[in-house]
Parts: structure tokens; C-alpha cells; sequence
């Protein structure tokens, strides 16, 4: 799970990760002149003059300087040891040859030079003490650097950017002993060649029913590496088919680091700086956008441009959208006055109107104040894994989880342990519907090359909440024709929308996931159709391994179709109607609004128990009172009557109590 560098420097700028096995980033040489030379040549050097006089040293030193614009690192490393071998005692030489080392991640040589400045002068450049304790740690030196990350905080000389740094190496050095004490069982599964290649795939994205997965993959095209997307699906025996392009999404552009929803029939993904003519809504806002596109049977619609305010003059990148289909989490980058690049966190919701609610930056219990990215909300809609090299971890990049609660709060980043998280990188984790799974990209030994994706089974402790899923096929009940329809799920306790879909208008199944051990109502509707009504308990009912199947047909509008409202509901033996109806009242209401010669009968229905009369009472209070809700909503009076059968017609044997359950109803027959 370790990244280095971004694939594509040149176009890939959403930093899609290449993950090492053994921590090693990719040396970057600066532009400009590294930072320790400049300071301490500042700082304690007369204007043109070094801690040496040995004018050979110097020159071959500052030929180094000279190399560094250009990145030829083969350059700075001979003439900065050339220079240190002139005059040993170099110490501009010696610590710049030690930060070249570190920005190589060739660490035992960077420790050595630190270690020698710190031995000959510790306050030619206090900074150093830094560097050292940095490196140190990154090799598991972990008293060590503590060491030298306390004797750096006691210094009054000590750069102030730094010293916030060093407290988190204090705290780091103390978690990864603690970590590396009590490792998880950790053992990584090759998902096969129908999903690993020869190249780098990597940013795995799944279905809530684990069947199909989408990731990016780099291929060489006409004009060199490029980024797109390639799906496969599992087959019977629990393998990964062949891998196959997706079409429509990919252009000769770079796109990646996608997000599915829970059905795999909405995928937002990331694509920077598109200038050509790729399709509608292809134009950017930004260094980097998100995008939208909608599968419809197994073609994709052209992707459109979320705009604002997700989108911005900003980078935004690596979304992730939760089961409820309606909030999504990005990475978002920005550039801080002091020249420095912090990544946060955002989320917005999708709001009634269609449009995205302005971004909300997480807390700091989540943010911290250098890099935050990759990030999944998983389909619990309360488990957030994220990566992060600003809490307190392994070294470099580490994957973190935090919950929501229900207050709205999120609890502090908790970090995954040892061995999920190691000195190098760790992101682009997944994790299955089920909790039970995740997926990363590894470069490690054993593979078909380069980055491939693998799984591993997640410790208990680290799994998400329990969610199960509803899958159906919305039909026409006269013709079983598919029809697209909204599904709407509620949570019956709380009365609040926890998940919407559309089913597919070419085949009419639809997938939703939900968190389990809650009761919900379930809603379906499309134009022309009375909705279908239905209520279920995920705890009983079903679980992510064996989901609800459910078909799901439409009345059309037509004298004498009729349905049954099974999420009205009223206190035992009584016509008032519990909070938990409102859900399925606004449907009523609505569907009567949309529809202005629709007039309908409300039919109240009661089970056997008890005596005619009293049923008969009840049925009439009960429809009437369905009927009253209606017209005090602002429908007119003389489009809705009330009616009370009683236990006369019953739909179920009412000798059980399931039978009996089925009786006892509400139902709306057309006029």
C-alpha cells in the first residue's frame, strides 16, 4: 500500500498514487536551492564566503547548486562528494549531501552526514537535529529519534515550522513502538490476472454485492502513459474476470480516482485540465475537477462537470460517494500563503433541488494540518478511512479511521496499527459493504507487475459497521415491462430519507445498501404509476451476504388499480397515526398533486382479532383519518373518500401473525 510518486507528473495532477512496497518515495530535486544549504550558508556565512576555504570544495560545490534546476541528481551527487572529499569538514557540503540522500530516501547515508554535522557543530544549523530525528525514524530507529526529535524541541534556535513537526515525531515515535509490539495478522491476496496486468492498477472502487469492481490503470497510448478506467466483474467461482476498457469515461486525456455508488450505476471521478473536445461538460474549473456519469443498461452517459461550488479554482480530487447516493467526500488542495499545500477533507450533500450543498471542511479531529487524501466513506454512511501523514502513525502516509456520531461529531483519527501501516506510504484502501475486506494497490513481491490490487481480511476492531442491501427490478404489473423509477428508502424510526436509487430504465433493477438492525420504508414511484409501498427490518431480514430480493411492480394510473400503503401506520387499536407514517403521507400527497383529476378511495382494512363491530369502527376511523391528514395537507376534499372494510376482505391466512400483519392496511384504489 506504499505510494512514491504521481504516475504522470505532467497530467495526472489529482496525485493518483504509486504505492512501493518498502516505503521508498522517488527522490524529487527542488527547483530551487535545497533548504538547508541556503539557510545555514545565511546564517552563518559572510556574504561569498563558506565554513571552508579550501576554494576547490567550493566550487565544486556551488557546480552542484548549478545542477539542481536542471534534476540531475547523478550531477549533484558526484560534485557534492567531490566537494566533501576536497574538505572534509565542508559542513554546507556535507548537509546538503545529506538532504540529497534524504530526498533519495537513501537513508543510512542521509543519517550518516546528519549525524557527522550533528557530532562536529550540533548549532552550525540546528535545523539538522530535525532532519536527523526524521530519518532515524522513517528506518524504525524509534529511541533514537526521539532522542533527537526532544533535543530539537529544547532548542531555543529550533525553526518554529519545524517544532509542530517534531512534537508529532514525539508522539509517532511512541505509537509505533507501541504498534510494532502488537502487529495485526495481515496476509495480502493477488487478485488474479483477470484484474492485474503488466502495469500499474491502483484506486480500486466496488459494489455493495462485492460482484463488480472498477479501478485505473496506466497503458501506453500513442502519446505516452495514460490513465483510464477498466471494470471487472466476479464470476461464479469468486474470481476476477478479465479487466475490460470502459468506454465513454476514457478519452486520451488521464481520468482516475473514481467512486461508485452502491449499485455501480453512478460513477464520479477525477480529470484535470481538460482543454480539447472530449464531450459535453468535459471543460475544467480547475487544476483538477470531479466529474459525473450515469450507466444506463452497460452504457455510460458522457460525463458532466459537478460545477459549484464542489468545483473550484482549487484542486479537487479522490471522491468518495456514501450509500445514501446524496453526500460526497473529496480531497480538496489548496495552496496557504506561506507557500505551503495543505489537502483537507470536504463533503457536501446533494440537496432536493438537485444541486450540492457549499463544501464543509471536516474537523480537525479528521483534518489535520498537512496532507489528508484518499478517502472512503464506507457504505455504513459513518466509517471514514483516509490517509494522512499529519496524525500521529508509522511515518510518511498512513490510513486512519474515524466514525461519525450521532451527533454529528466524528471521533479522533484512529491509526489502522502495524503492519497495514508501515514507514513508507500507505492510501488507496477500500473497504467491502460486508466490513470484512479490503482492497489496496502494492507493488510488493509476488506480483504481475508493477501495482497490483490486492485484499486482505480487516481486523475486527477496524471494521465498519454492520450494512446489508436491497436489490430489485421495478416492472410495469400489467406488461413486467422495466421501469425507471425512484426508490426511496426511510428510516422508520427517525422518518429521514437514508438512501435513494433509480433503476435502470433498460432493465429496471436497482441495489441500495443500508446499514443494518434498523426498520425502513420503501418507496418507488414514477410518473404515470402509483407508487409500491413496502416496510422491512434489515436486522432480521437480511444481511450483506444474503440481501433482500424484492420485486418491485407498478400499478399504472387507471380506474380500479389499487395499493397498499404498508408504511401507514397507527398505535394498536386506535386511528392515530404515528410519526413514522409521514414518509408514505407525503407520497400520497404528492402523488395527488402531480395528478389533479386523480380521485381515490382510502380503504381501511383490520385483521380477524376482536369483534366485527369493533373492526368495522376501527377500519372506518382509520381511513377517515388518512383522508383528514390529506385534505388538511391542502387536497380537495370532494378527489379523496374514506371507506372501512373491516375484516372482510382479507390479502392472508389470518390463523399467523404474519398473515394477520398482511391484513391490517391501508390501501388507495383509483376512482
Amino acid at each position: 500500500m506504499r505510494r512514491t510518486t504521481n504516475v504522470q507528473v505532467s497530467k495526472s495532477k489529482w496525485q493518483v498514487s504509486r504505492i512501493k512496497e518498502g516505503g521508498k518515495r522517488s527522490g524529487t530535486i527542488l527547483l530551487v536551492l535545497m533548504t538547508i544549504a541556503l539557510v545555514s550558508a545565511s546564517a552563518h556565512a559572510q556574504p561569498g564566503r563558506y565554513s571552508t576555504e579550501n576554494k576547490k570544495a567550493i566550487k565544486l560545490y556551488e557546480e552542484a547548486r548549478a545542477c539542481m534546476p536542471m534534476r540531475d541528481k547523478a550531477c549533484i551527487e558526484e560534485k557534492l562528494k567531490k566537494s566533501a572529499e576536497a574538505d572534509p569538514d565542508f559542513m554546507e557540503a556535507r548537509l546538503l549531501l545529506g538532504e540529497f540522500f534524504e530526498s533519495e530516501q537513501r537513508l543510512p547515508e542521509a543519517e550518516k552526514e546528519y549525524q557527522w554535522a550533528m557530532d562536529k557543530n550540533p548549532m552550525f544549523f540546528p535545523n539538522a537535529r530535525f532532519h536527523l530525528a526524521e530519518v532515524q525514524f522513517a528506518q524504525g530507529k524509534y529511541d533514537a529519534a526521539e532522542s533527537n526529535y526532544r533535543a530539537f524541541l529544547d532548542l531555543r534556535e529550533a525553526a518554529p515550522t519545524l517544532q509542530g513537526r517534531a512534537q508529532l515525531g514525539l508522539e509517532s515515535c511512541a505509537f509505533a513502538r507501541q504498534a510494532t509490539a502488537s502487529p495485526w495478522p495481515f496476509d495480502p491476496k493477488n487478485l488474479g490476472t483477470g484484474v492485474n496486468g503488466s502495469g500499474p492498477e491502483y484506486y480500486p472502487c466496488i459494489t455493495a454485492d462485492d460482484q463488480t469492481i472498477m479501478f485505473t490503470r496506466v497503458i501506453q497510448a500513442e502519446n505516452g502513459p495514460q490513465e483510464d478506467f477498466y471494470v471487472s466483474r466476479r464470476g461464479a467461482d469468486g474470481a476476477w474476470g478479465n479487466a475490460t476498457r470502459v468506454p465513454i469515461i476514457n478519452t486520451p486525456l488521464n481520468e482516475g480516482a473514481g467512486t461508485l455508488s452502491p449499485d455501480g450505476r453512478f460513477l464520479i471521478f477525477t480529470a484535470c485540465e481538460y482543454m480539447g473536445d472530449y464531450g459535453p461538460g468535459r471543460k475544467g474549473m480547475g487544476s483538477c475537477d470531479l466529474f459525473i456519469s450515469r450507466r444506463i443498461g452497460e452504457k455510460w452517459t458522457a460525463p458532466q462537470n459537478l460545477g459549484a461550488p464542489v468545483n473550484s479554482r482549487n484542486w479537487e480530487s479522490q471522491p468518495s460517494l456514501g450509500s445514501d447516493g446524496r453526500t460526497l467526500y473529496f480531497i480538496r488542495g489548496l495552496n496557504t500563503a506561506e507557500g505551503t499545500r495543505v489537502q483537507d477533507i470536504y463533503t457536501s450533500t446533494l440537496q432536493d433541488d438537485g444541486s450540492w450543498s457549499k463544501p464543509e471542511r471536516l474537523p480537525d479531529a479528521v483534518n489535520s494540518t498537512s496532507v489528508e487524501e484518499s478517502v472512503q466513506i464506507h457504505p455504513d454512511g459513518s466509517t471514514l478511512y483516509f490517509s494522512s501523514n499529519g496524525h500521529p502513525g508509522m511515518g510518511g502516509l498512513d490510513i486512519f479511521v474515524s466514525r461519525k456520531q450521532p451527533d454529528g461529531s466524528w471521533t479522533k483519527a484512529a491509526n489502522l496499527g502495524y503492519p497495514i501501516n508501515t514507514s513508507g506510504d500507505e492510501n488507496s484502501l477500500l473497504v467491502n459493504a460486508v466490513g470484512d475486506i479490503a482492497y489496496f494497490g502494492s507493488d510488493r513481491k509476488g506480483g504481475h507487475g508493477d501495482l497490483d490490487l490486492y485484499s486482505f481480511t480487516l481486523p475486527g476492531p477496524l471494521r465498519p459497521n454492520a450494512v446489508s442491501y436491497i436489490r430489485g427490478k421495478v416492472t410495469d404489473k400489467t406488461s413486467s415491462a422495466p421501469v425507471e423509477a425512484d426508490v426511496e428508502l426511510y428510516d422508520l424510526a427517525t422518518g429521514k430519507l437514508v438512501t435513494g436509487a433509480y433503476s435502470d430504465p433498460k432493465t429496471g433493477e436497482f441495489l441500495v445498501c443500508l446499514p443494518a438492525g434498523k426498520d425502513y420504508a420503501l418507496n418507488a414511484s414514477a410518473e404515470g404509476y402509483l407508487f409500491f409501498s413496502e416496510n422491512y427490518s434489515i436486522a432480521k431480514e437480511g444481511s450483506a451476504t444474503k440481501p433482500i430480493e424484492l420485486p418491485v411492480p407498478l400499478s399504472p394510473l387507471g380506474t380500479g388499480q389499487t395499493i397498499a400503503l404498508r408504511n401507514i401506520f397507527f398505535n394498536t387499536a386506535s386511528a392515530a397515526l404515528l410519526p413514522a407514517s409521514n414518509a408514505e403521507l407525503l407520497k400520497l400527497q404528492r402523488l395527488l398533486e402531480t395528478n389533479l383529476t386523480l380521485k381515490v378511495e382510502v380503504g381501511g382494512h383490520t385483521d380477524n382479532a376482536g369483534d366485527d363491530a369493533s373492526n368495522q369502527k376501527l377500519s372506518d376511523a382509520r381511513a377517515n383519518a388518512v383522508r383528514d391528514h390529506l385534505i388538511a395537507a391542502g387536497i380537495e376534499a370532494a378527489r379523496i373518500t374514506a371507506k372501512g372494510y373491516g375484516e372482510t376482505k382479507p390479502v392472508a391466512d389470518n390463523t399467523t401473525e404474519q398473515g394477520r400483519a398482511q391484513n391490517r392496511r391501508t390501501e388507495i384504489t383509483v376512482l
